[in-house]
């Protein structure tokens, strides 16, 4: 149990240090103010989830390694983060919908992992879904502003979904770490937060005025630790202090 429960915190944490760290990059760069305080904002509560789970993965492992240890101490294959959150920024609609699809995800997963058996993993949710209910609602809004806008700003928005939905079924992905978590109700099933998932993105989608791409090819391999070709550069600069200074301490 506690192998598949260390393999599967340390994805949820993964997940939200790297997305927290492509938001950080907007710091300074937002399209106006109110969106760099905004993006800035929900990079530190990805962080500050990250945080928890990290933690909580050292305590499984029993080895000392702290939650600082894991998110900057480790090479790029032992990352174990979905490929979605690793793609770069690209422009201001890029972002959004890559929050969007990883916000309807993290909510409803969130919601479920209240019910869980594991009360350290139902906590960290409860913390959790409060400010990710508002990410999924900032994201949203946004996503139906950009798409039900100008003609090129709905041009741009249709592009980045013919790009970025071939990495969305990765955040469904199982293999036996899940089956077997699933099976001792540590974690909800992932085919039943699909169908619920994919009501609500084709609900905004309609919004929008957007349409999912009928090529259907996927990309896969970053919760196995196999990454995109981005991943080696934000690591550089995520552990960079850290590999420079070493044992530094905030």
């Amino acid at each position: 149990m506690k192998e598949h429960l260390l393999k599967y915190v340390l994805r949820l944490g993964d997940d939200s240090l790297i997305l927290g760290q492509r938001l950080a990059e907007w710091c300074g760069h937002g399209p106006i103010l109110e969106e760099d305080i905004a993006l800035t904002n929900i990079s530190l509560d990805l962080i500050g989830q990250a945080t928890s789970f990290l933690n909580y993965a050292g305590e499984l492992e029993g080895k000392g390694r702290s939650g600082d240890d894991f998110a900057f101490l480790r090479i790029e294959k032992e990352y174990l983060n979905c490929l979605l959150v690793e793609q770069l920024n690209g422009h201001f609609g890029d972002t959004m919908l890559r929050q969007f699809f990883f916000d309807a995800f993290r909510k409803n997963l969130f919601e479920a992992l209240l019910l869980s058996s594991n009360k350290q993993l139902a906590a960290i949710a409860e913390k959790s879904l409060k400010e990710t209910r508002y990410h999924l609602k900032h994201s949203s809004e946004w996503l139906i502003r950009l798409g039900d806008g100008t003609e090129e700003s709905n041009l741009k928005m249709q592009e980045s979904l013919n790009t970025l939905w071939r990495y969305t079924d990765e955040l469904f992905f199982e293999d036996e770490v899940d089956s077997y978590l699933r099976e001792n109700k540590v974690i909800p099933d992932l085919r039943h937060l699909k169908v619920v998932w994919k009501e609500y993105v084709d609900a905004i989608l309609l919004q929008a005025k957007l349409e999912i791409p009928t090529n259907n090819w996927q990309f896969q391999g970053g919760r196995l630790g196999k990454h995109s070709e981005h991943m080696g550069f934000l690591l550089a600069e995520l552990q960079y202090m850290q590999r420079t200074y070493p044992n530094m301490e905030w």
